[in-house]
């Protein structure tokens, strides 16, 4: 990624999050979210060849590590990182929460900004959200008990899985399709490719302005998640690089796995996390404090992962 990108990300975040604290009314901004959300994701989407998608559904082997490092090596770390917040319930819901559930959507931007497999990821997304929907009460379950699991209501995983993946993935099959018969069509594929940055800027600021301010009020509660989840960014790009070169995946792959397991789906569990009962009502807010760190860490991925992994590696497959 261009270093002028690096500062408009940057920048984004910034404003975001001045704009939250001192305007009134900024949490109103959380119904941007998702239609904000969903117009980066088609973009990306149209940037995606659907027969490179076609060929990753049948990559057994990256499709394998992903769902090993997500849902057996991510739950271990997030147990361990968890212990520090397990005295205080709310803390330790909305952690588990968001910690456990592996990015379907946002990471596809990321990870191609890094060089990332993007196709791979697509293809995993349906994949990665049903097997989340299945685990997340086995691993509440097992971390708090039988209260965890009846907090969870599956719902919002779906509207969030229809909203930011179906419905941006089919728009830009059918604008694919369409630019190759009409001119129009292939103006929009240009105009939209070519939004990709402030369409990035606007998601950032949109997410990071409408929390900034429940941050604030409770900052001195949740200033102790900002080291779990720091901890939890680097502790998996480790892991995901060694799972990487365990599964002898090409560079793309590679750097799109590390992405996938330190990424999480914290805008698709907020809503869940919205819907908690009362004595659980500073969930959410964990949870968005994990997307302001989150998006920090991955602008700071997008730097980092292809130095760690440059592009004269070579992995052997077979």
């Amino acid at each position: 990624m261009e270093d002028h990108q690096i500062l408009l990300y940057l920048a984004a975040i910034a404003i975001g999050a001045g704009a939250g604290l001192v305007l009134p009314g900024a949490e109103h901004l959380e119904v941007g979210i998702n239609p904000v959300l969903g117009l980066l994701l088609y973009a990306t989407f149209l940037g995606v060849p659907f027969a490179a998608i076609g060929r990753a559904v049948r990559d057994v082997r990256f499709l394998g590590t992903v769902l090993v490092l997500n849902f057996i090596v991510v739950p271990v770390v997030v147990f361990a990182l968890s212990r520090f917040v397990a005295g205080d319930p709310p803390l330790l819901f909305g952690v588990l929460l968001v910690l456990l559930t592996p990015c379907i959507d946002y990471v596809i931007v990321f990870s191609g900004l890094a060089g990332g497999a993007s196709a791979r990821l697509l293809a995993a997304a349906p994949l990665l959200m049903l097997v989340q929907i299945l685990l997340l009460p086995v691993y509440l379950l097992l971390f708090i008990g039988p209260t965890g699991v009846a907090a969870v209501e599956i719902g919002p995983f779906v509207e969030a899985f229809l909203v930011l993946i179906v419905l941006p993935l089919a728009t830009a099959a059918a604008t694919q399709a369409l630019a190759k018969r009409t001119r129009i069509a292939r103006r929009v594929e240009g105009v939209m490719q070519g939004l990709m940055v402030p369409l990035m800027m606007a998601t950032l600021f949109v997410v990071v302005a409408s929390q900034a301010g429940a941050v604030a009020d409770n900052v001195s509660r949740l200033i102790v998640l900002v080291p779990v989840y720091g901890a939890f960014l680097v502790v998996m790009a480790a892991l995901g690089m060694a799972a990487g070169k365990m599964a002898r995946l090409d560079v793309p792959s590679w750097r799109a796995l590390v992405f996938s397991g330190a990424t999480r789906n914290s805008l698709v569990v907020l809503p869940l996390a919205l819907a908690l009962p009362a004595d659980l009502g500073l969930a959410p807010v964990v949870v968005v404090t994990q997307t302001l760190v989150e998006l920090v860490g991955m602008i700071i991925y997008v730097r980092v992962v292809p130095w760690l992994i440059p592009s004269r590696v070579s992995m052997v497959n077979t």
